[in-house]
């Protein structure tokens, strides 16, 4: 008998290559909006220098006060990148009223500028966001959290987070020029005075907490030149020389007679 050929049929199994599914954290920049929350709690530690230049970019009236001391008055705001267009804020100065810090595009300050405002509310610090334009404030909800403060005499001192919206003016979506203002605040209406301007620096890298900022209405008001005192000796000068002139004018009248 002739058998036929067996044929064997073999099932081979592609098996495809796993696809390895990394849980790794992906380096995040995003510019996470943060959600609004002003509820105020309690600052337990002063605003302070420490981490300027280092962690945080700094600017004060006097250049390198100490806002963590009563000895001299103080105005000074810090500023540090958390995340993308995150940063938090540190404002310490004297008010009876309410102190501000404005974040501009440039350095015209009231062109619509987001401004951050802690008041003195009876002793306890209440916090309002607002739009500078004209050297009016009009109060409006940003995207601010994390708010802290305290009251102690006529200095207010207050840290917070908020998301900046540069994009729209500066390519650079973290360079701004940081001021520092105080005002008047009526607690029964909530009002809030003008802003009176005790600092404001040039535009800076916010994101640069190595950058160095000075207060330029400082450096304007140095630049004023002083009108040249009348010495004594000039005064002389010019009553010798009117008797010179009259005894001449005498001699030529007399000579024409």
């Amino acid at each position: 008998m002739t058998m036929p050929p067996h044929s064997m049929t073999t099932n081979i199994m592609t098996t495809a290559p796993a696809t390895a599914t990394t849980t790794a954290a992906v380096a995040t920049t995003t510019n996470t909006t943060l959600i609004t929350n002003t509820t105020v709690i309690a600052l337990e530690t002063p605003v302070g220098r420490t981490g300027c230049g280092t962690q945080q970019i700094c600017g004060s009236e006097p250049s390198d006060c100490d806002p963590s001391s009563s000895s001299s008055s103080c105005f000074f705001v810090s500023a540090k990148q958390t995340d993308g267009q995150n940063f938090e804020f540190s404002i310490s100065g004297e008010s009876s009223g309410y102190i501000a810090a404005t974040v501009s595009a440039d350095t015209t300050v009231g062109g619509n500028d987001t401004t951050y405002i802690c008041a003195n509310n009876n002793g306890k610090v209440k916090f309002f966001s607002a739009l500078l334009n004209n050297d009016k404030l009009t109060v409006t909800e940003l995207p601010v959290n994390s708010v802290q403060g305290r009251v102690d005499g006529n200095l207010i001192q207050c840290t917070f987070v908020a998301t900046l919206d540069l994009t729209t003016t500066r390519a650079a979506a973290t360079s701004a020029s940081l001021s520092l203002s105080t005002g008047t605040f009526d607690s029964t209406s909530g009002s809030l005075g003008t802003p009176d301007t005790k600092f404001r620096s040039g535009v800076v890298d916010l994101s640069n907490s190595t950058a160095t900022i000075s207060n330029e209405l400082t450096t304007t008001n140095a630049t004023t030149t002083a009108t040249p005192a009348v010495t004594g000796h000039a005064t002389t000068f010019q009553q010798s020389l009117v008797q010179v002139l009259l005894i001449s004018m005498g001699v030529f009248t007399m000579a024409l007679m």
